[in-house]
């Protein structure tokens, strides 16, 4: 089963998610300049939102952390390990981390680089790794840590220094994370202790639906204790920021996601709902203080299928949309949506189940009528997973 969820969603002038020079992204569609969120920033939005508190208050979400070695010697510490041992153990945990020792890599200690590992280099202490490890703090930690310590123990305090990577990891084995975020967004790690994820949820990067007309902010500031006889300003600079009105497009595969839930299906149902919920209200942070832009979506429109097809809706947008005295921007996306959407649902054969809801409350879409609130769609959505 798949559940797709397509948002419209226009934001003041803001500059929510920026490049490597400040510049609010972009990316040319359609041949036009468009304004750009990129995915990963709203994968982090979604993963900090209030709608994923309570599986953060349960245990069930991941963290990125370089501080691996400090959250272990913790729970070492827990289970009754002396610092002598405690250290010794952590000592080898880049190595562990990483997936190779240095006699594995050879006597130049040259390896190829792989996809999301990071440094090559070893940590140059046990406080911290040189990659960003995602696990699930609570059971995965807990059952990582009991793991090191009856590997030291088999192994032996004289072998352990330079015991090869493949015997540490026989007894470690292949952990799999319960947390929620990493189930939905996935995980890649060059560490055999630490079982691969493939995502269950696909989230694009949002595109606006209008062509990008990129403004600029020049302020000054000035010394508030400076006397008055010395007129001027102390600090100038410009920031840019546009406004845009955003497609938004997520996906779910439902069985993929239950999977990675070690197939509980209680999870996994709150899960999606919750990332319904997350997806429309959760705002990315950049210069959120200097633009204040939370506008929630006018728009939200989701789709339960039995054939796993995903379909984004972006090509809607080709021919940017725009606002006349007569309509606004925002209506004039929605009617290119819903004009796109019936043209390909005859031509493809589309017939999932939708549900939709709208702040014009006069709105249809494919002659359906809107749901009352976004509650009410969580429960549309609910009775679909069942």
């Amino acid at each position: 089963m798949l559940i797709q969820f397509h948002l419209l969603q226009n934001y003041v002038p803001s500059n929510l998610n920026r490049d490597d020079t400040g510049s609010p992204k972009d990316a040319i569609f359609g041949g036009v300049l468009r304004g750009r969120i990129s995915s990963q920033c709203l994968k982090r939005s979604i993963r900090y939102s209030d709608a994923f508190k309570s599986f953060d208050d349960e245990g069930l979400l991941g963290k990125r952390t370089q501080t691996l070695p400090s959250l272990v010697g913790t729970k070492l510490s827990e289970l009754g390990v002396d610092e002598k041992t405690s250290a010794a153990i952590l000592s080898r945990l880049p190595d562990v981390v990483k997936g190779k020792t240095k006699t594995e890599r050879g006597d130049d200690g040259d390896e190829e680089s792989e996809e999301g590992a990071g440094e090559n280099e070893e940590a140059t202490n046990t406080d911290d790794t040189k990659q960003l490890v995602f696990l699930d703090v609570k059971t995965e930690l807990t059952t990582f840590a009991e793991r090191l310590h009856k590997a030291y123990q088999g192994i032996g305090a004289g072998k352990w220094a330079k015991a090869k990577l493949n015997e540490i990891n026989k007894y470690l084995g292949e952990s799999l994370p319960r947390s929620v975020d990493i189930a939905m967004f996935g995980r890649m790690t060059t560490s055999q202790a630490f079982k691969n994820v493939q995502a269950s949820v696909q989230v694009a990067h949002a595109l606006s639906a209008n062509a990008l007309k990129q403004e600029f902010d020049y302020y000054t500031a000035m010394d508030d204790l400076k006397p008055e006889s010395e007129p001027g300003a102390d600090m100038i600079g410009d920031v840019e920021f546009n406004s845009c009105t955003y497609y938004k497009y997520l996906n779910v595969h439902w069985e993929e996601l239950v999977k990675n839930l070690g197939g509980d299906h209680a999870v996994a149902q709150r899960a999606v709902l919750a990332l319904l919920e997350a997806a429309a209200i959760a705002h990315p942070t950049g210069k959120q203080n200097s633009f204040g832009a939370f506008n929630l979506p006018d728009f939200v429109l989701v789709e339960v299928a039995e054939r796993n097809l995903p379909v984004s809706y972006a090509n809607a947008f080709l021919k940017p949309a725009y606002g006349t005295s007569n309509q606004s921007l925002l209506t004039d996306s929605v009617a290119k949506l819903n004009d796109y959407v019936a043209r390909l649902s005859k031509v493809y054969s589309l017939n999932p189940q939708r549900a939709f809801i709208a702040i014009d409350g006069d709105l249809t879409f494919l002659d359906q009528n809107a749901q009352t609130s976004l509650d009410d769609l969580k429960k549309w959505l609910g009775s679909q997973l069942g």
